[in-house]
């Protein structure tokens, strides 16, 4: 590169020529030949996860998260050898709008069982995925700075990759993988965007909802469906100037639950305040949380609920294997493209394009 600063008129001044820099990318590296990630065996897996290896335990669900049919595979036998290990955990489903503070309570709650009953915790974080980009930013972990660090815990943070808010199938075979690891403890964190909570409430055995104060009138957060799922409510931030707030909130839920018809279980959902970032009223909180779990298990509801929701993931799994035998159909997939223009166009309705793509699947498993 030539430089104007060493051109005769400026005299006793010189810049030097400088050198190419050099490529970011190592020029002597190989890629072609570099060793693969080792595949493990089914066994292998199995194995890992049992002794609580939490590596082998991280691989398996990322084998549950993938797409590809070949990790499918594998990972549906894992799950088959683990099940035996698996169903010694209180599951606990943890749900509420984005920023209440769900993630910085999992941070004190986690804490303080840990301290209180010892044993492992695991958090199945659900982060959502961009409609756009579907990418996902997994940063809940971030927020849950003593938890992470802690020998005693275990924090996956998973893409939502469009699911029904965040939590399907994939959620439930992980609890089981965790459970075999030796996690007497699982938290599961929706995105908290409505309708996940359903799918949440299926996989736990109880489901908590953080609430705020002081983010409208008393109807924004009283909500039939999620709240009749409920089994114990708390209002967050109930500190400084709050405090008064959150009580009136809680007076307000406390009266609209008795309005709602009487929970299946027996328990009747209770209503507490407190304050995550205080840590002030946690401990409150997890005497209702197992007060609930002994509660259920003297009455046989415990065990009940347990085999209902066995059977709601069956029909589950039956019917996302129909929906993927669907679609991957070759002939299908040729004929979508052409009823989708003809409906696009006005040539059909979206019913009858959809019976005549439903008409010719069922003809050919006849055949």
């Amino acid at each position: 590169m030539e430089h104007q600063e060493n051109n005769e008129e400026y005299k006793g001044l010189t810049v030097n020529q400088g050198v190419e820099q050099p490529s970011i990318v190592n020029p002597y590296i190989n890629l072609r030949n570099r060793p693969k990630r080792r595949q493990f065996s089914v066994d292998e897996y199995v194995e890992g996860i049992v002794k609580g290896d939490i590596t082998m335990l991280s691989r398996a669900v990322t084998l549950v998260e993938s797409v590809r049919p070949e990790h499918q595979a594998i990972a549906q036998e894992v799950i088959e050898k683990c099940l035996p290990y698996s169903g010694n955990s209180i599951r606990v489903g943890i749900s509420g709008v984005p920023g209440a503070g769900k993630s910085t309570s999992i941070d004190v709650f986690g804490l303080h069982v840990l301290e209180e009953k010892g044993g492992k915790l695991a958090v199945l974080a659900i982060d959502p995925s961009s409609e756009r980009s579907k990418g996902s930013i997994l940063g809940d972990k971030t927020r849950m700075e003593k938890l992470s660090v802690h020998p005693k815990s275990f924090i996956r943070p998973s893409p939502s990759a469009g699911s029904l808010g965040g939590v399907a199938r994939k959620t439930r075979e992980t609890i089981i993988l965790c459970e075999a690891a030796g996690f007497d403890k699982i938290f599961v964190e929706t995105v908290g965007v409505g309708q996940s909570e359903t799918a949440v409430h299926s996989m736990v055995d109880f489901f908590l909802l953080i609430q705020l104060a002081g983010t409208g009138d008393e109807l924004q957060g009283i909500k039939r469906g999620i709240m009749e799922m409920a089994d114990g409510i708390v209002i967050n931030k109930a500190d400084g100037n709050n405090i008064e707030k959150a009580k009136l909130a809680a007076a307000h839920f406390r009266n609209a639950l008795h309005l709602f018809p009487a929970p299946e279980s027996g328990w009747t959902p209770q209503v507490l305040t407190y304050s995550g970032f205080y840590n002030i009223g946690v401990k409150e909180i997890w005497d209702m949380v197992y007060g609930y779990i002994d509660f259920v298990k003297k009455n046989g509801y415990f065990d009940y609920r347990r085999n209902e929701q066995a059977k709601y993931w069956m029909y589950e799994t039956i019917n996302e294997h129909l929906r993927d035998s669907f679609y991957q159909d070759p002939l299908i997939a040729d004929m979508l493209e052409i009823k989708e223009k003809e409906v696009l166009n006005g040539q059909a309705t979206s019913f009858t394009a959809a019976k005549k793509l439903l008409d010719v699947y069922f003809n050919q498993l006849k055949k």
